[in-house]
């Protein structure tokens, strides 16, 4: 009975607590409102609409098929002279033929030239890319009116590795390279005796070592960078160390107005340093340094049919050696004009620049120099030059041009004096008995004419002609020393079904070269004339199949007896026949 009671009133007590509560939030004196929220539209996938047009897709850059390129490199003798000339030839090749990775060539000629060149391709599908290239070609004594060993040879071999990344392209190349000479050249003017030719050591060596790097952008301001390091060295222990780094910069300029194009900016550091172990007239050594910062920023744009070049070019210089540094601005623009479309185009431009010479290059030019150079900078300090190109006809191309430029210490080639008598040897080293060349500075102002025509006859045949005429000044020197004045080529290119054949005709004027009143040391007392020259070269061969291909190099084909350089005379009619093979592994 008790516990009836107490659950009772404890249940009378909760209504009337509950009661209380409710009275209370009644008399609460918040007013209702109605509030609105307002949110962004989701749409769902059912709420859009259905796509009318097919989207396009476009491939990106590494998703595109590339073509596999491999070079053949042409056989040089010693005879074959190839002036500078202006626009590329080219040759309807008609059908295209199948590219494959390798390539492997060899011949053999008479004057007991062996020749081989190869060079081995991989590429994977990540884009990565190596190769492997090799190429030897020598020549027998061949020279009957030296008493002396006229041999050559050059050997080079290297290879390089590629690889593609997603934004950016990365490549690394090393080369070697070994060519052997003869100073064979001995004056005419000197009689030498049996044991005086016995006793001189007419040998050279040039070797070089390169190895270069190079980084290329996709989409950034920095489009390019190059660095290049090479050691030169010779037989006699002059060595040369050059470095150079060539980054490109791309500017863009459209926060100035959207029609701007980008500004570009080449940049460079250049560094040489060599040495010689004497001069030609004293055993003191030689030595020359070189460090120089470029810039050349250059714009290019279309204003009113015009197309328009601006650019200069700046330098700082320093001559470590001789503590001398310099800074030089070089204009570079180039404007152009159609003055009747496609058949007649108009140009003018102004540039200079500042030219390092280099052992390796003058070596290059010249393979007989001494190893006893006085080596300096060449500073173009303006040229003006204008013309007129286009096609006189659908099938016909010309090019026409008139420059003007003046140079500080242009480099010229001149031989040497020879020390001995014909009789004397002792203590001469192979190179002082008036068979090298040293080289000279002068200031020149050169006028110069060139023009180049080239015809496509028919599908199969293309022939053109290059010409080029100088006028030297010169301030010190009585002549531009070994530099033509007229150089030409007559060309031709035909190919029909499997056979080709190039043709080249050159011609080179007079050069001239110093006589000396006795022998070293002595005054120069006259003018040396080389006389003009043509030399006619053949190359041809046969395509048995897209792998197989027989060849046939003929130079100096019209047999003529000439000297390039003064006492040097060049090899006869030469032939070299062989076969290249093209493989896929």
């Amino acid at each position: 009975m008790r516990k009836i009671v107490f659950t009772f009133c404890l249940c009378t007590l909760s209504t009337i607590v509950f009661a209380q509560d409710k009275k209370e939030t009644a008399k609460d004196t918040i007013k209702q409102v109605t509030v609105n929220v307002v949110t962004s539209y989701t749409p769902t996938i059912s709420d859009a609409f259905k796509i009318k047009k097919n989207p396009k897709i476009q491939l990106g850059a590494k998703a595109k098929k590339k073509s596999v390129k491999y070079q053949i490199f042409s056989a040089p003798v010693a005879s074959t002279f190839i002036p500078k000339s202006g626009v590329a030839k080219g040759i309807n090749m008609g059908v295209k033929e199948r590219l494959y990775k390798n390539y492997f060539a060899a011949g053999f000629g008479n004057n007991t030239t062996p020749f081989v060149e190869m060079f081995l391709h991989s590429a994977t599908r990540f884009e990565s890319d190596f190769g492997l290239y090799a190429k030897y070609l020598s020549s027998e004594n061949s020279i009957e009116t030296t008493p002396l060993n006229s041999d050559f040879s050059n050997m080079s071999f290297g290879a390089y590795y590629k690889q593609e990344e997603r934004y950016f392209t990365w490549k690394v190349e090393a080369n070697y390279q070994k060519e052997e000479y003869n100073w064979y050249g001995l004056p005419s003017s000197i009689t030498y005796t049996p044991t005086t030719i016995s006793a001189i050591n007419e040998a050279q060596s040039y070797t070089n070592l390169d190895v270069e790097t190079e980084i290329i952008f996709e989409e950034f301001y920095l489009n390019s960078g190059k660095a290049n390091m090479s050691f030169f060295s010779d037989g006699i222990s002059s060595k040369e160390l050059r470095f150079s780094l060539q980054p490109q910069f791309q500017l863009s300029l459209r926060n100035i107005g959207r029609k701007f194009n980008d500004l570009i900016l080449d940049t460079s550091i250049d560094y040489v340093n060599g040495e010689f172990a004497q001069s030609y007239s004293s055993a003191n050594k030689l030595e020359h340094s070189f460090f120089t910062i470029g810039a050349a920023p250059k714009y290019n744009f279309e204003y009113n049919d015009f197309t328009i070049k601006l650019g200069t070019k700046i330098y700082f210089t320093s001559d470590l050696e001789h503590k001398i540094s310099q800074v030089y601005i070089y204009p570079d623009v180039n404007i152009s004009y159609p003055l009747l479309a496609n058949y007649v185009n108009a140009y003018i431009g102004a540039g200079g620049d500042l030219k390092t010479n280099t052992y390796k290059d003058f070596s290059a030019n010249n393979p007989y120099v001494s190893p006893t150079l006085f080596i300096t900078q060449t500073n173009k300090k303006y040229e003006f030059f204008g013309g007129l190109n286009g096609k006189l006809s659908p099938n016909v191309s010309y090019d026409l041009k008139a420059s003007y430029s003046d140079e500080d210490d242009k480099a010229l080639f001149t031989r040497n004096n020879s020390k001995s008598t014909g009789v004397n040897s002792s203590g001469l080293l192979g190179y002082e008995y008036g068979n090298s060349f040293s080289v000279v500075y002068d200031d020149v102002t050169t006028l110069s004419f060139s023009g180049e025509i080239t015809v496509d006859v028919n599908r199969n045949l293309v022939v053109g002609a290059n010409a080029e005429f100088n006028t030297f000044t010169l301030t010190n020197q009585a002549e531009a020393w070994n530099l033509p004045t007229m150089s030409a080529e007559l060309f031709g290119n035909y190919k029909r079904n499997k056979w080709y054949t190039n043709i080249n005709l050159f011609l080179i004027s007079d050069r001239k070269d110093v006589t000396f009143s006795g022998i070293h040391p002595s005054s120069i007392n006259g003018i040396q004339t080389l006389k003009s020259y043509v030399d006619l070269n053949i190359n041809g061969g046969y395509h048995f199949n897209d792998k197989f291909t027989a060849f046939l190099k003929l130079n100096n084909v019209l047999n003529s007896e000439y000297q390039q350089f003064s006492n040097f005379d060049v090899q006869g009619f030469q032939v070299l026949g062989g076969v290249s093979y093209k493989f896929d592994f």
